[in-house]
């Protein structure tokens, strides 16, 4: 289990004016969903190139002012993050390996040009939320809090440069399941028209462009009755890479799995990074590699893929039943939950919950 340790930064606490009953807030949790309600509190910290990062504040969940000007809505400087809190058995909340988003932050913050924020203050402020928001974790089966640290450009100017003036942010949503349908198995539409990154682009940030060029092929997988979008390469537009949020597994007849690997435009996904050493744990042997969309289609019909899943945090792990494209549609296995797949996610929530020993030390937690 690992500790957070204290940053040099100072919170101020602000408090509600209007506190939300705890009847209202009982009839959310009752069926929270996903990303649509929010809980009463938030984490703001500023930052400017002659004062660093200053004015730590717990406070109230409100509208944020920014001048039409503001350098984020006109040159897209913006990242974010996501993770999750859990409430154990023994009755104490935990957040799993957030010191691993604030690493990745970090390199998002690299790459869009905008100041880095200690990983101490970064895991504080969610920290800090949590404990404020701790009685809008849901009770539900699966119930979790999200949590969303995000950063944009705030400085008010018309320029082609990096802002010197940046707001950090961290508010929380209490969270269900991630898909609306609950189906056992989700099934995906080929993109062959739109790519998400390229080499030498954003792909590996998680900023919200990368998110925005998903919407259109999205939109038209849902149109064709399809739960998600998977994208293909953009040099020679034949390599899986990711689906529109989460990253892919598969899973041979003879136990190997394989996952794309990272190239610079498919993101570091820390689902994907537990659920590999998991499968190492399991003494299987775990392939980080290319893997084509002609080659995915011919292992399915031969029986040589067996399963095939798809992680993040939001979702955990969701198994892919079937995969369609202008060139047909495939099934994966059964079209189903596989075995593998079930015992991976079995374990990996485990952890996250508190049911099961924490050998890497992933788990941290609150009290």
């Amino acid at each position: 289990m690992a500790t957070i340790a204290e940053p040099e930064l100072q919170f101020t606490t602000r408090p509600v004016d209007a506190p939300i009953s705890a009847q209202v807030r009982a009839a959310v949790l009752a069926n929270p969903g996903f990303g649509t309600q929010f809980s009463e509190h938030m984490v703001t910290i500023e930052w400017s190139e002659k004062r660093g990062w200053h004015d730590a504040v717990v406070g109230p969940r409100q509208p944020i002012a920014l001048d039409p000007a503001a350098a984020v809505l006109h040159y897209a400087q913006e990242i974010f993050e996501g993770l999750k809190a859990y409430r154990h058995p023994d009755g104490s909340v935990a957040l799993f390996r957030p010191y691993e988003n604030a690493r990745r932050f970090n390199r998002s913050a690299e790459r869009l040009a905008m100041p880095a924020l200690p990983e101490d203050v970064f895991v504080e402020s969610v920290r800090r939320l949590v404990e404020a928001d701790r009685q809008w974790l849901p009770t539900v089966d699966g119930g979790s809090l999200y949590l969303r640290p995000f950063m944009f450009a705030s400085e008010v100017f018309l320029g082609v440069r990096p802002a010197r003036e940046y707001k950090y942010v961290v508010i929380a949503s209490p969270a269900g399941n991630y898909f609306k349908s609950g189906a056992p198995a989700v099934s995906i539409w080929v993109s062959e028209d739109y790519t998400r990154a390229a080499p030498g682009g954003t792909g590996a940030a998680k900023c919200g462009g990368n998110y925005a060029a998903s919407l259109v092929p999205q939109a038209e997988a849902i149109a064709k009755g399809h739960d998600q979008v998977v994208f293909l390469d953009a040099v020679e537009n034949k390599w899986i890479e990711e689906l529109g949020g989460m990253n892919l597994y598969f899973v041979f007849d003879d136990g190997t799995l394989l996952t794309p690997a990272l190239s610079g435009t498919i993101l570091a996904g820390i689902t994907r990074d537990s659920l590999l050493t998991l499968a190492r744990d399991e003494g299987l042997t775990v392939q980080e590699g290319r893997y084509g969309i002609d080659q995915w289609r011919e292992d399915a019909q031969s029986g040589r893929l067996v399963e095939c899943f798809a992680c993040g945090t939001a979702a955990v792990v969701t198994p892919v039943g079937k995969v369609a494209s202008r060139s047909g549609e495939f099934t994966i296995g059964s079209g189903g939950p596989g075995q593998l797949t079930q015992k991976l996610k079995s374990r990996l929530v485990a952890i996250q919950r508190g049911e099961a020993p924490d050998p890497h030390g992933w788990v941290v937690k609150l009290g």
